[in-house]
């Protein structure tokens, strides 16, 4: 299993300086680089300060400047949002000037509050249309020519220009949780990106099974990769879940005000919700989130990773962005790196050993 980071440019209070966001997001997206991360990924959002991406192909472009190896992700593009000939323009050129990095991530999108300003006011569950003629236009516009008439677009013949750098494109990630589109993902040869949001760990597995219920459906693709996302904390001590868990608590009811479309939002300033109006109020139990996210000592996380890594999940990503403090992102990440990382990476060494039929480690005397 490998690991990627989640993050985006927060604000949460007109006190907070855009120039400390920027800062923040580079300094965790080097430490990652530096520290062995496969993955960054960052969202779209328009008008709500808590996550500031206009454009995260913009975002990933100044990053890809300041760090090396680590893959640069769209998690995600919000489709109905796009039209295919900006968009595969758009990551094309993105994938140029990232020097080959981008990963492509894509979903119906999730904030009704958003759809009534950026999509027409058209139900948000209606973004699923929209990204499945969205994704193969855009496909076959990296291919070459490429004329359109669908339900949403239509165009004459037209090309990507530029083309992707990585050829014959990006890897394609879809964001799903319904099995329908678990389907239609694997069945154009996309990867998945998914989340147990703040559910209980058998979540985990249910999400696990829509997964591969959707590869043997479509024994003429490979396997495609599986990423899975919590919001994650690492810590020293068992006592220390407070923060973390009071934090995540209170980002929940910001979320819930744009997911629901039930609060007010000042000056991009989402107001977080009275608990009473918030469906799923069990999940905001403190011992709950404490339980279900990913929140816990080295040796805690490790355990919980099992889950992930039994369902076999790829790739694990770390939610950072929840309005946690920048220290705890930071001490996250370095305790990430140095204790979890490396109990992982040792296992996939000695996997890779015997699948040769060479010795353990232990066992050549090393």
């Amino acid at each position: 299993m490998k690991f990627a980071i989640s993050i985006s440019m927060e604000r949460f209070s007109p006190a907070d300086l855009m120039s400390d966001a920027m800062s923040n997001m580079l300094a965790l997206a080097r430490i990652a680089d530096e520290g062995g991360f496969e993955t960054l990924w960052t969202a779209e959002h328009h008008t709500i300060e808590c996550t500031v991406s206009p454009n995260p192909f913009t975002i990933l472009t100044w990053l890809s400047q300041h760090t090396q190896r680590i893959r640069l992700g769209t998690a995600t593009l919000v489709a109905p949002y796009w039209s295919p000939i900006r968009l595969a323009g758009e990551a094309a050129m993105c994938d140029h000037l990232t020097g080959g990095r981008l990963e492509f991530g894509i979903a119906r999108g999730a904030y009704q509050y958003e759809f009534d300003r950026m999509a027409g006011g058209i139900p948000q569950q209606e973004g699923v249309g929209y990204m499945k003629e969205l994704v193969p236009a855009v496909q076959k516009l990296w291919a070459g020519d490429y004329a359109h008439d669908g339900h949403y677009w239509k165009f004459p013949l037209a090309t990507s220009v530029p083309k992707p750098l990585q050829q014959p494109h990006p890897p394609i990630w879809v964001a799903t949780r319904d099995p329908g589109s678990f389907d239609w993902a694997v069945g154009i040869g996309a990867n998945i990106l998914s989340t147990p949001l703040s559910a209980p760990p058998a979540e985990v597995a249910v999400l696990g099974e829509k997964f591969r219920k959707a590869v043997a459906d479509h024994p003429e693709h490979p396997r495609p990769r599986f990423m899975m996302q919590r919001r994650t904390c690492v810590y020293d001590r068992p006592d220390d879940w407070e923060t973390a868990v009071r934090h995540s608590v209170d980002y929940g009811r910001t979320f819930e005000n744009l997911m629901q479309n039930i609060g007010t939002v000042k000056d991009g300033f989402p107001e977080p919700v009275p608990y009473e109006t918030v469906a799923n109020r069990a999940n905001y139990d403190p011992a709950n989130i404490r339980d279900n996210l990913m929140f816990g000592t080295p040796d805690e996380v490790i355990r919980k990773l099992q889950i992930y890594e039994d369902q076999g999940v790829d790739q694990y990503c770390l939610g950072l962005s929840f309005n946690l403090p920048f220290e705890l992102q930071v001490k996250t990440l370095r305790l990430f790196i140095d204790e979890v990382m490396p109990h992982f990476a040792a296992r996939d060494t000695a996997h890779e050993r015997a699948s040769r039929g060479e010795p353990s480690v232990a066992a050549a005397g090393y």
